[in-house]
């Protein structure tokens, strides 16, 4: 049994499993950041509403990604997910070293490869 971003490979899970986890990989992933922004501009909010914040800032860009693609967040695909994967790997080449992206794209290649 793996725990992947909050999904259990070892019971049966769908494509909105896998995108709330792309979600919660991308916002621990780049956690520092979006705190240092939100900081920056929203100096003295609470810890739970940073993490409120950050989740949204990121669920944002992954459902700007879904309609970039033509595809649909509400209810996506495979071949949605690896697209949306795609991009948000191609963004954080910005920021992150290829190993660490790499590590994660795999990572949620193997929810991606666990769906059904």
């Amino acid at each position: 049994m793996a725990i992947i971003y909050g999904v259990d490979t070892s019971k049966s899970y769908g494509p909105i499993e896998v995108r709330d986890a792309i979600i919660d990989c991308f916002t621990e992933a780049h956690s520092e950041i979006l705190e240092k922004d939100i900081d920056e501009f929203a100096a003295g909010i609470n810890s739970e509403d940073v993490e409120k914040i950050k989740n949204i800032s990121v669920k944002l860009m992954v459902k700007n990604y879904f309609n970039e693609t033509g595809d649909n967040f509400e209810n996506p695909t495979k071949e949605s997910l690896i697209a949306v994967c795609d991009k948000l790997a191609e963004f954080a080449r910005n920021f992150r070293a290829d190993e660490i992206i790499k590590k994660h794209y795999r990572e949620i290649m193997q929810l991606v490869e666990g769906l059904r």
